[in-house]
C-alpha cells in the first residue's frame, strides 16, 4: 500500500495531537514506514533527518540494536504486572539507577506514562506533603511566565501559553505567575549575550523574591523547567537564576519541582539540567528521553523528606495516585537499556562534541539579517526569525519545505530549533545546517 493510502486512512480514523485537523486539507500527513539511526523513512523510501528527535524523545537513534535486544529479551520474561502489591526486576533496577544518578539526593521513584501525568503527580505530592504535615493552607502553585508543563488539567494550571490553556481556563486552578528569566525578544541583537541573560535573571529573581515574601504561607511548590523553556520557543536562561530559585525556595519553605521532562538526559550538556547550576530540587519529573524514545514512561523522583511525610499508618495519608500500567516492565527495560548506552558510549562527551559541531555548522546564523537571538544549550540550538521577515504561516511553510528537503523540523511560531539524536555524524550536522539555510531561503527569500 502506498503512502497516500496510509495518510488518507489516518485522516479518516486518527485524531492527531496538537493539530487543527482541517489544516491537513492543505498540508498532507507524512506516513512513516520505519526508522533507522537518526533518519525516518516513508513508504516510498525517502529519508528524513529527525532533527527534533520525534518530539524530543529519541536520544540514540531509531531502532537501536541494544534497546531492541533488551526489549526482545524482556518480552519472553514479563510484559506487564500491576505495581500495587507486586514488584519486578526492571522497575527496581531503574529506580535504583535513577536515584544513583542524583547522588541519592532523590529517590523513591513514582511512575506514570507521560510527562503531563508526572507533573500532575508532582503537584499533588507537593500539596499532599504540606497537608500531611498539618499545613493545609499551602495549596497554591507558582510557575514562570511562558511556562509549559503539559496539557492535563493540573499541568495546564501551571502552563502560561494561551493557545494551550485559555480554552480550559474555567476548569483550572490558576497559579501565581512570576517573571520569566529569559531575555526579551525585542532586542535587535543576533546573538543572545551573557549580559542579556544575567540582566534578565536578576529582574526575575527580584520578582520571585517579592512573590514568595507575600505569599509563601499559601504556596505549596514552584515548578520550573531548568535552563530552557522549551515549548515557549527554546527560551534559555542563566544558571544563576536556577541557583537563586533553589535558595529562595529553601528560605521561604516552598517545594521546588524541576520539570526535566524535555531537558533531562543530557540535552543541556549535563545529565540533568539542574546540574548546570549545581542544585537539586525536592521533586523531579522525567519522561521523553527516559526510554530513549521507545515507550511511554515517566517518573517523579522525590527527596526522602517528602517520602517520609507519606509513610504513616493511615491509608489516606499515603499517596494513592495510580494507573494500570504504572512501572511497566517493558518501558522500564527500555529505560535501563538507554542508561546502559549512556554508561557504555561515554554519551556526555559525545553530546559535548555534537554541541561544538552544531555551533560551528550554524555559525552563519550570527550574521544572517533575517534572524536574531541565536542561542544554544548543549545539543539544543535555536534562533528566531525577525518579525519583518516572518510570514503569517511561517511554521507550517518551514515544516513543509523541510520535508521536501529531507528534514523533519517543526518550528515553534517563528523559532527555528534543532534537538537531534546524539548520534549525528559530522556529515549529518552539515546537512542539517545547509537544509535549514535552504528552508529559510525558500520560505523567506535569500538573505541580502
Amino acid at each position: 500500500m502506498n503512502d497516500q493510502n496510509w495518510t488518507q486512512r489516518s485522516i479518516n480514523s486518527v485524531w492527531h495531537p496538537c493539530t487543527q485537523m482541517k489544516s491537513h486539507e492543505k498540508v498532507p500527513l507524512l506516513a512513516i514506514e520505519r526508522g533507522q539511526g537518526a533518519y525516518l523513512f516513508d513508504f516510498a523510501g525517502n529519508a528524513y533527518l529527525d532533527a527534533i528527535s520525534s518530539w524530543w524523545t529519541n536520544l540514540f537513534g531509531h531502532a537501536h540494536p541494544a534497546i531492541n535486544q533488551a526489549l526482545k529479551h524482556q518480552l519472553d520474561q514479563l510484559e506487564h504486572v500491576m505495581l500495587a502489591g507486586l514488584t519486578h526486576r526492571p522497575v527496581i533496577e531503574l529506580s535504583e539507577r535513577l536515584s544513583a544518578l542524583t547522588g541519592h539526593r532523590l529517590g523513591h521513584a513514582f511512575y506514570a506514562s507521560d510527562g503531563a501525568s508526572a507533573v500532575e503527580i508532582a503537584l499533588k505530592m507537593s500539596f499532599h506533603y504540606w497537608s500531611n504535615l498539618g499545613i493545609s493552607q499551602k495549596k497554591r502553585f507558582v510557575c514562570l511566565q511562558n511556562s509549559y508543563h503539559g496539557e492535563t488539567l493540573g499541568a495546564l494550571g501551571v502552563t502560561d501559553i494561551p493557545i494551550f490553556s485559555d480554552t480550559y481556563g474555567p476548569l483550572l486552578q490558576q497559579a501565581l505567575l512570576v517573571k520569566s528569566p529569559t531575555p526579551s525578544k525585542s532586542t535587535s541583537s543576533n546573538h543572545l549575550s551573557e549580559t542579556a541573560l544575567e540582566e534578565a535573571a536578576m529582574l526575575a529573581i527580584a520578582d520571585l523574591k517579592n512573590i514568595l515574601e507575600q505569599h509563601h504561607h499559601e504556596i505549596a511548590s514552584l515548578i520550573i523547567e531548568p535552563m530552557v523553556q522549551c515549548a515557549a520557543g527554546m527560551q534559555m536562561y542563566s544558571a544563576s537564576y536556577l541557583k537563586a530559585v533553589r535558595e529562595l525556595c529553601t528560605q521561604y519553605q516552598v517545594l521546588l519541582i524541576a520539570d526535566e521532562i524535555a531537558v533531562g538526559f543530557g540535552r543541556t550538556g549535563t545529565f540533568f539540567a539542574c546540574e548546570q547550576a549545581g542544585i537539586w530540587p525536592d521533586l523531579m519529573t522525567l519522561s521523553k528521553g527516559l526510554t530513549g524514545g521507545y515507550l511511554p514512561l515517566s517518573v517523579v523522583l522525590a527527596t526522602d523528606t517528602i517520602y517520609q511525610a507519606f509513610y504513616q499508618d493511615q491509608t489516606q495519608a499515603g499517596f494513592l495516585h495510580s494507573h494500570s500500567y504504572t512501572g511497566n516492565p517493558l518501558a522500564c527495560t527500555a529505560a535501563l537499556a538507554t542508561l546502559d548506552l549512556f554508561a557504555h558510549t561515554n554519551a556526555l562527551s559525545q553530546i559535548a562534541q555534537l554541541s561544538k559541531e552544531l555551533a560551528c555548522a550554524f555559525y552563519w546564523t550570527k550574521s544572517d539579517p533575517r534572524i536574531m537571538h541565536v542561542r544554544q544549550a548543549g545539543s539544543i540550538f535555536a534562533f528566531d526569525v525577525r518579525e519583518n521577515f516572518a510570514t503569517p504561516q511561517f511554521s507550517k511553510e518551514f515544516f513543509t519545505v523541510g520535508l521536501e528537503k529531507g528534514l523533519l523540523i517543526r518550528p515553534i511560531g517563528t523559532t527555528v530549533y534543532v534537538m537531534p539524536p546524539y548520534i549525528l555524524t559530522p556529515n549529518d550536522v552539515k546537512f542539517l545546517s545547509n537544509a535549514i539555510q535552504d528552508c529559510l531561503n525558500t520560505v523567506l527569500g535569500p538573505a541580502n
